[in-house]
């Protein structure tokens, strides 16, 4: 994967970039897949037995990594991510037909939360846990300017960054609403499913439809092909956490 826009893409874009690069460091090269008919099984099953599927991703400006590993429990294995003021990610090599497949589920856990975490504010653009849904970028269904926009991306980068993201987060505290544009660019929303301390050190399971949060977030439907990916970061708030993944699976919607 290319690396060279990683955190301006992510955490620090340039005002010329802001609005267009919402994550593109996870996103530069899917793998391209033929998407089968959605039935009982999971089109993606992480069960986190290995981080085989999964890609690495880390950031030009910033020298220290979440260190992400597999630990066995004994009763099995789980993914552990731990920070400390940094940042970095992985995210899955495999793409998926969001409208096949509209459904994802995880078990999460973490240990703490960041003090100085706020949704709202850039400098409290941090979470022990995120999971990141990336859209990708259809230049068919792109109007005149995103067009030349993302050309002039490409040509920068060597691919074209996510049309979209959704950013499924727990944050440090509760806040009035749910569902907030990210401090960087108008492409990505996060989306709070779990705040403050109540929770922490506690497995929680999880299960959202991506079509209808994304029609919530942007008051439209998604484009057809995403990604997903997983990151804790403290870099903003120089802060330390740890936590934890059971499993993630991408699976179709239940009739």
């Amino acid at each position: 994967m290319e690396q060279g826009a990683a955190r301006t893409a992510m955490g620090r874009p340039g005002p010329q970039m802001r609005r267009l690069l919402p994550v593109l460091f996870f996103c530069l090269f899917p793998t391209p897949v033929l998407f089968p008919a959605h039935g009982a099984e999971p089109f993606i099953r992480e069960d986190f037995d290995s981080l085989a599927d999964w890609e690495p991703v880390t950031f030009p400006k910033i020298e220290k990594h979440t260190r992400y590993r597999i630990r066995n429990t004994g009763d099995g294995s789980i993914l552990e991510a731990m920070s400390s003021a940094s940042a970095s990610g992985i995210r899955h090599r495999q793409e998926f037909d969001v409208y096949s497949y509209p459904v994802v589920r995880w078990r999460w856990k973490v240990d703490n939360v960041y003090e100085k975490g706020d949704v709202e504010r850039k400098s409290g653009d941090d979470y022990p846990l995120r999971v990141y849904i990336m859209f990708k970028y259809d230049p068919a269904a792109a109007s005149l300017g995103e067009k030349l926009q993302y050309g002039i991306a490409k040509v920068v980068y060597g691919a074209y960054p996510p049309q979209s993201s959704l950013n499924y987060v727990w944050a440090s505290k509760p806040h009035p609403e749910n569902i907030y544009p990210s401090p960087y660019t108008d492409r990505a929303r996060l989306i709070i499913l779990r705040s403050g301390e109540e929770d922490t050190g506690t497995w929680v399971e999880e299960e959202v439809n991506i079509i209808e949060d994304y029609e919530k977030a942007f008051g439209a439907r998604p484009p057809a092909t995403a990604s997903l990916a997983i990151m804790n970061d403290s870099d903003d708030t120089g802060e330390a956490a740890v936590s934890f993944m059971d499993y993630i699976y991408v699976v179709g919607q239940e009739e």
